[in-house]
């Protein structure tokens, strides 16, 4: 991993943990993981690195995707983000698709369309690594 190893994933880290994701650096990415990983979110799970880097890959063949944190807080066990999570579609992507690759939490988007998805996204850690990754939505806003 790039840069001094902390005890926790501090606000720091998570911002170098960020531009290598933003930037689709797999590799990068995957360092910031236990070995093996585990996340579970919106049907997807992800027990090792490279079903890591094969998802990301292909999710990222879709749709590019940014993260921008609203709100962070983190301690020695886990890390919290409060983050809208950009999705723009680079071509349809189906109903049918996104169940055949196991992700039927995601939503179906049209190709240069964009969704903007505020995401509570809970990090689980051990010695400043990702040990498990859990996300959730917000309810809908009520009129």
């Amino acid at each position: 991993m790039t840069g001094a190893m902390t005890d926790m994933l501090d606000r720091a880290a998570y911002d170098r943990y960020l531009t290598a994701f933003n930037a689709r650096d797999y590799d990068a990415v995957a360092d910031f993981y236990v070995d093996p990983p585990h996340m579970e979110f919106f049907g997807i799970v992800i027990t090792s690195r490279a079903e890591l880097k094969q998802f990301y890959s292909w999710l990222h063949s879709l749709v590019i995707e940014s993260v921008a944190v609203r709100a962070f807080a983190a301690s020695a066990t886990c890390t919290a983000i409060d983050a809208d999570v950009r999705i723009e579609a680079l071509r349809d992507v189906s109903r049918a698709e996104l169940d055949a690759h196991g992700a039927t939490g995601f939503f179906p988007i049209r190709a240069g369309e964009v969704q903007v998805i505020r995401q509570f996204i809970f990090y689980t850690t051990r010695n400043g690594r990702i040990e498990r990754v859990e996300c959730a939505l917000p309810p809908p806003a009520q009129d």
